[in-house]
């Protein structure tokens, strides 16, 4: 910045004196001038040259042949070149480690920044994992109490994060549209790469750093973003292909093995025997600068981690955990794309399954997660709808006791929120005509019938009318939808005995129909004909039974020249209850 303004300043004074006649005051002052001014530009220029030689030689080419220079000396040092088979130098002639990681950190983020090919330095970097001595690789290099372990620990973890971002997958530019595969194309190789590398690292730790109970801190630093970045390219996704598959794979279970930890929820959560080994709140430290509803979609990959994390922890390891967990679950609920959808009320439900009650109630916990997930019951899709049915019967406990264990009482019961969940899936029911998701409404109607017990008798009238609709349609080939309607029908008559004799003409022509209906469709298996038939005589057996034999009689009815005689076997069964 000097050098121009001190040229400008000679061009000027030069054309002042080349201007002036010859003998004036003007140039005999410009002379006095530039003798006076001789030394100090000679002094100047040589130290302009010192500092030019010092910029050329801070660019960042030169700064990286540098480096590169020093590395591959290392290395030959390391016998990685020609004769790998001899025993490595000792480590007191090689430099100290954290010396060596700082350098490595400088190469990879510039790679990183300017997207230069960073394979064959990742490469140099697995080769020297793989060769060097554990104690030279896991060396404090401070004397100083405490201060060596923390250098150290700061080393590796700058190091491991420098080699994580040249893998790291792109950012989509806003949090509507979604990157396309080509955007993945480099990735797969790069993180088969890095992954290579940090399982090296793992290994050596394994070989002989981890018997030094002073470095147990250093893992326990550096295994967050391992365990992230693994569970990133381990999923079947559009950034993984099957060779990085596979190296995420190896390189967790190399994670797994140093740390001792049995499985990833024994990494996750720890021991319980208070000693506090588990990570989860370092890699939720590792995911929370995009843990928040303006950034998280902008990484494909974050919703997979986060939702891996969570589903692999379970009680009593999750509720310390609760506050920081809940709200990006609750956005993944909330999301306007059915699959994130069905991933938040998946998280949701672990989270209802491994939480105490007592926790969900606090902060009134328990009813933000009820109207969340209660309104997926007004959608259309049929995976939302099954996955939210499955959260509220784990739900609905959290608020009241199921209304089967509640005894006799001389008042009269008042509706709970299971009356509540239960009326809108009848409602449904009753206006749905997509076969998928009848068959999810039938078959968790089976479960909320259970759970009602004598309660069920309130809807009795409604739930009439669904069975009766259910068993006249077909449903081809499985029958899913017929066969789960006639074990509903069988438990609603054992709950509400007492006020299903006044329904059994109808229930009895509706499942007349359905046995003569069955009998004669070719269409249908073996399998699931006799299924049909031995639940319809179930059925029916049940309907005599609380009609006090009042069905005997209405079969008596029955024209044998319009049935079969397997038909008249399964009416004989029926009645007899053989």
């Amino acid at each position: 910045s000097i050098l121009p303004k001190c040229a400008s300043s000679l061009e000027r004074q030069v054309a002042l004196v080349s201007l002036s006649p010859p003998g004036s005051f003007r140039r005999k002052h410009a002379v006095l001038w530039f003798v006076a001014l001789r030394p100090h530009v000679s002094t100047f220029l040589s130290n302009l040259d010192e500092v030019l030689l010092r910029m050329k030689e801070d660019r960042p080419e030169s700064l990286q042949a540098d480096l590169r220079m020093k590395l591959s000396s290392l290395l030959h040092d390391l016998h990685l070149s020609s004769s790998s088979s001899e025993t490595p130098l000792p480590s007191h002639r090689l430099p100290p480690i954290t010396e060596l990681l700082s350098l490595l950190q400088e190469k990879l983020i510039y790679a990183a920044l300017h997207s230069t090919d960073s394979s064959s330095l990742i490469g140099q970097v697995e080769q020297l994992f793989r060769a060097a001595d554990p104690d030279w690789l896991f060396s404090q290099s401070s004397d100083r109490q405490g201060c060596g372990l923390v250098e150290l620990q700061t080393a590796y973890s700058s190091v491991i994060s420098a080699l994580i971002g040249c893998a790291a997958l792109p950012i989509c530019e806003d949090d509507c549209s979604s990157l396309s595969a080509a955007a993945y194309q480099s990735i797969p190789s790069r993180a088969t790469a890095v992954s290579a590398v940090l399982t090296a690292l793992l290994e050596k730790w394994s070989d002989g750093g981890g018997a030094r109970e002073d470095l147990s801190d250093l893992l326990l630093a550096v295994a967050p973003p391992i365990c992230v970045f693994s569970v990133t390219h381990f999923q079947d996704q559009a950034w993984t292909r099957a060779t990085s598959r596979m190296a995420a794979r190896r390189l967790h279970e190399a994670l797994l093995r140093a740390g001792g930890w049995r499985d990833s929820a024994h990494l996750l959560m720890g021991d319980k025997d208070g000693e506090d080994r588990g990570i989860l709140g370092r890699v939720l430290d590792v995911l929370q600068p995009q843990l928040n509803k303006d950034s998280w979609q902008r990484c494909e990959a974050l919703k997979f981690v986060f939702a891996w994390a969570l589903l692999q922890v379970s009680r009593p390891g999750l509720s310390p955990h609760l506050p920081r967990l809940l709200p990006l679950s609750l956005l993944l609920n909330d999301h306007y794309k059915p699959e994130n959808c069905m991933l938040g009320v998946r998280c949701l439900h672990h989270i209802v399954q491994n939480t105490p009650a007592a926790d969900l109630r606090q902060f009134n916990r328990a009813e933000v997660l009820y109207q969340a997930v209660f309104k997926h019951l007004h959608t259309s899709e049929a995976a939302v709808i099954q996955l939210a049915l499955a959260c509220l019967l784990d739900l609905l406990l959290v608020f009241e006791k199921p209304p089967s264990l509640l005894g006799p009482s001389q008042s009269r019961r008042k509706p709970c929120r299971h009356d509540d969940v239960l009326r809108v899936v009848l409602t449904n029911m009753e206006a749905e005509h997509k076969v998928e998701l009848r068959r999810i409404y039938a078959s968790a109607l089976l479960l909320y019938i259970e759970r009602m017990g004598v309660a069920v008798c309130r809807h009795l009238q409604r739930l009439e009318r669904v069975v009766l609709g259910y068993l006249e349609v077909k449903d081809p080939p499985e029958e899913i939808s017929r066969l789960k309607m006639l074990e509903v029908l069988q438990k609603m008559t054992r709950e509400a005995w007492p006020r299903m004799e006044r329904r059994v003409d109808v229930l009895l022509r509706c499942l007349l129909r359905l046995m003569v209906d069955v009998s004669s469709d070719s269409r249908l298996s073996d399998s699931v004909r006799q299924q049909l038939m031995d639940q319809s005589s179930a059925s029916i057996h049940l309907l005599d039974t609380c009609s006090y034999g009042r069905v005997q009689h209405l079969l008596l009815q029955v024209d044998s020249s319009c049935c079969s005689s397997q038909l008249l076997r399964y009416l004989a069964t029926a009645t007899t209850g053989r």
